[in-house]
């Protein structure tokens, strides 16, 4: 599907406002699978990350269909977006120092900031088996509350 060429700026800035939402994939039978995740969003690129790990549910069906759909809501339920699109999964992380730790570096300090033991933090995604999960936004919709 083509991007949407002026999606609702409004929608899009809940993806920065809002730290955390419901990870939507495809079971093998066509069902929906939900899981709650935090994320870190680029607005220029419409990227959403999201450290997710190798061989769970979710990681499973995004290998075998990358369609996503991730939803963001206001806790006062006021606001809501949902973003469609596309995943691309790294490879597991193996190495304290591979590309896929690189990157879970990054997205830990757009998120946290510096970890106290990166050494730590590296071993542990590598333990982990974690995978950084990218989707780049190509259809947004949902609803924001007109100001009072």
């Amino acid at each position: 599907m083509p991007p949407d060429t002026a999606p609702d700026p409004a929608l899009l800035g809940l993806f920065s406002e809002i730290g955390g939402g419901t990870l939507i994939t495809l079971k093998r039978d066509g069902r929906a699978q939900s899981s709650i995740v935090t994320h870190a969003f680029d607005p220029a690129s419409r990227a959403l990350r999201i450290s997710v790990t190798e061989g769970r549910a979710k990681t499973r069906n995004l290998r075998r269909d990358p369609r996503v759909s991730y939803q963001v809501a206001r806790a006062d339920l006021g606001a809501y977006a949902v973003g469609e699109g596309l995943a691309q999964l790294s490879a597991p992380a193996a190495d304290p120092h591979d590309a896929t730790v690189e990157a879970l570096v990054g997205y830990y300090r757009d998120l946290r900031g510096e970890h106290p033991d990166w050494d730590d933090y590296r071993a542990t995604m590598v333990a982990d088996r974690r995978v950084l999960l990218t989707v780049a936004i190509d259809h947004v919709y949902g609803w924001v509350r007109p100001p009072a």
